[in-house]
């Protein structure tokens, strides 16, 4: 009886199970479970990937594509089979661009949705994210009708919305900024006769006052050097006195770590393409939360080989920009930012060696501040800094100015014009700033200017990125004469309306802004003027002798002197800090290589007038080290453009 009884149970427990089991077959398959049947994963592997993606809160198919270093359609493949769906190239089906437009380009690039064709009643809607499909089927169906899933991969997806609407995504990159804070409006031939009115007028006073015109200039330079001088010793003083923080935040590091986009304009960088993938790789930071676009110009041939020969891994993707006539980092970045994935947006030069853990540090420093601050510039250094003279000179501004120089500015709340790379931003605030203006060939100085007055705030993190130094004389000038110029059209722009400008900036820092933009502008420009006074101590006669009096000639040259001494102490200073004590015995010598800029200046004041939007591309690669065969040198402790 008993038996029979067992029995009994036995077989209702089998009768039971069987639904469950055909319940269990009939429910859809994970991509993880379709690729651990392909025997790509084991269950094991695909269990602790799973962990992974739930505690970043990503998606299993991007962690599984990361850290199996799958290819993009396979992954796309065992989601289409996973979500009972086909996959679909766009690139050659007959898209309804109507449909594109209705949407909106920006959303399709977004979210990974891309609608090609309407049939049978209903819209099919490709996606590259098919399991947050139904987040947005709802508002699909409100545009469309009726819908229909289908899978793609996201190159695929982004090569149909460039063949399909590239026009407006090329003519949004070259005007996102609003005109009345770009340049394009810049027009040459009114620079040209306004510096021709001014010199005529200029040399018009000085043959009819001689003395009061060459007085005045004098004036002007001598004031802009001692308020020059003034800003860098106060900036010196407060960084000897500068203590690091004591209090160390609660949470430094967000529960959940944001995705961080890093864009990396190439041009006629073949030779350093392939050490950059390598330096990249060396972040450290989540794969399946780093996205790492290398923008390419479509007409770039050899760079664009060059990259085509590297295997990239799934975290790194080439984004292509349309052939245009104006050629511009700007614009690339102002294209790319389209096709990027992260709320945080980082941009990188090509020649660049980041800390590993820079990433890192940006994002616990964005989670401890509130959102006015939107941006976050870190300190650039070179290797191979003791090649030549030039180089250590150069070496020697850069730690000026970005360990003592910058953060001064920072610490008295000025503004801060923003160095060309290293710098990272809140993807909603550059959104709504509306980018790089295209058409400045210092975009990141003008960038820095539009952030504070928009009332967003600007920090320096402390965190080194290498970079190769321009090491010889003339690429140096036309390198330099292209940031001056860039700093005369960016200082036009921001002062076509000065009282705006001060209402939103503030006296302070609108002080700030002459100061840094037309101080600097003056001392390059009216170099020649205090050399002058170099006369006086050779016994030769000086314009003013006679119009000034004796002690006034002493009292210039002591201004000088002081000037000099504060440049140099603070030069040690900054050298110091940078771990190159090496370098202080050449700061002396930055008396000599500071007239350099003064021939840049003149160039790049003639290029106002004649080639305004010309980009005087730097050469990297060219230093022993930086080949494609080279390894990075160890670690202590762009391009032309036509007018448009």
């Amino acid at each position: 009886m008993a038996l029979k009884s067992d029995a009994t149970v036995g077989h209702a427990r089998a009768k039971n199970a069987a639904p469950n089991r055909a319940q269990r077959l009939a429910q859809p398959l994970s991509v993880g479970e379709v690729l651990q049947a392909q025997g790509l994963i084991s269950a094991r592997r695909l269990l602790q990937e799973t962990d992974r993606a739930n505690t970043a809160a990503v998606r299993v198919s991007d962690v599984l594509r990361n850290q199996l270093n799958l290819p993009a359609d396979t992954v796309a493949r065992a989601e289409a089979e996973a979500a009972k769906t086909t996959l679909v190239d766009p690139t050659r089906e007959q898209i309804d661009r109507r449909l594109i437009h209705k949407l909106g380009v920006a959303v399709c690039l977004k979210h990974g949705l891309l609608p090609i064709r309407n049939t049978g009643g209903s819209t099919l809607v490709l996606t590259t994210r098919p399991d947050l499909f139904p987040r947005h089927r709802d508002a699909l169906r409100v545009l469309f009708g009726p819908v229909r899933m289908a899978v793609t991969t996201e190159p695929l997806l982004h090569r149909a919305v460039k063949l399909a609407c590239d026009m407006p995504l090329i003519r949004q990159a070259e005007s996102r900024v609003p005109a009345a804070q770009s340049c394009r409006t810049w027009n040459r031939r009114t620079a040209r006769n306004f510096g021709l009115a001014a010199l005529f007028g200029l040399l018009a006073a000085a043959l009819h006052w001689p003395a009061a015109t060459f007085g005045a200039l004098c004036a002007w330079a001598v004031l802009t050097l001692v308020l020059n001088t003034a800003l860098k010793a106060t900036a010196g003083v407060m960084h000897l006195r500068a203590r690091a923080p004591e209090n160390t935040p609660a949470n430094p590091t967000p529960a959940r770590l944001p995705v961080v986009t890093i864009l990396v304009p190439l041009f006629h960088e073949q030779d350093v393409a392939r050490a950059l993938i390598g330096r990249l790789a060396a972040l450290d930071y989540p794969r399946e939360l780093l996205d790492v676009c290398l923008i390419l110009e479509e007409d770039d041939h050899m760079t664009r080989a060059a990259v085509a020969r590297a295997t990239l891994p799934p975290w790194i993707r080439p984004i292509m920009v349309p052939y245009g006539l104006l050629k511009t980092k700007p614009r690339a970045l102002n294209y790319a930012l389209n096709f990027a994935r992260g709320t945080i947006i980082g941009v990188y030069d090509a020649e660049d060696a980041p800390a590993p853990d820079q990433i890192r540090k940006v994002v616990e420093r964005f989670a401890q501040r509130g959102p006015q601050v939107a941006c976050l510039q870190g300190v650039l250094d070179f290797y191979d800094c003791e090649t030549n003279w030039l180089s250590r000179c150069f070496a020697v501004e850069y730690a000026t100015w970005f360990r003592v120089m910058l953060p001064g500015l920072q610490r008295l709340g000025l503004v801060i014009p923003l160095g060309g790379t290293t710098l990272f931003m809140r993807r909603t605030v550059l959104e709504e700033l509306g980018g790089w203006d295209a058409h400045n060939v210092t975009e990141d100085a003008d960038l820095g200017i539009r952030l504070a007055r928009h009332g967003y705030r600007t920090e320096l993190i402390a965190s080194v990125t290498e970079e190769e130094p321009n090491a010889r004389v003339w690429p140096w000038v036309k390198q330099r004469s292209r940031w001056l110029k860039g700093y005369s059209i960016t200082y036009g722009v921001h002062m076509r309306n000065p009282g705006k400008l001060l209402r939103e900036l503030g006296a302070w820092r609108f002080f700030g802004v002459q100061l840094l933009f037309a101080g600097t502008l003056s001392q390059f420009i009216l170099m020649p003027v205090l050399w002058s006074f170099w006369l006086v101590a050779f016994g030769l006669p000086h314009p003013l002798v006679g119009v000034l009096p004796t002690w006034a000639f002493w009292g210039l040259g002591g201004v000088f002197l002081l000037s000099e001494l504060i440049n140099i102490a603070v030069s040690m200073v900054a050298v110091k800090s940078a771990g190159k004590p090496r370098l202080m015995k050449w700061t002396p010598t930055l008396h000599v290589y500071f007239p350099l800029a003064a021939i840049a200046a003149y160039k790049g004041v003639l290029e106002l007038a004649t080639q305004p939007f010309y980009w005087d591309k730097t050469e990297h690669g060219v230093l022993k080290g930086l080949n494609e065969t080279a390894t990075l040198p160890p670690r202590p402790s762009r391009r032309p453009v036509s007018d448009g």
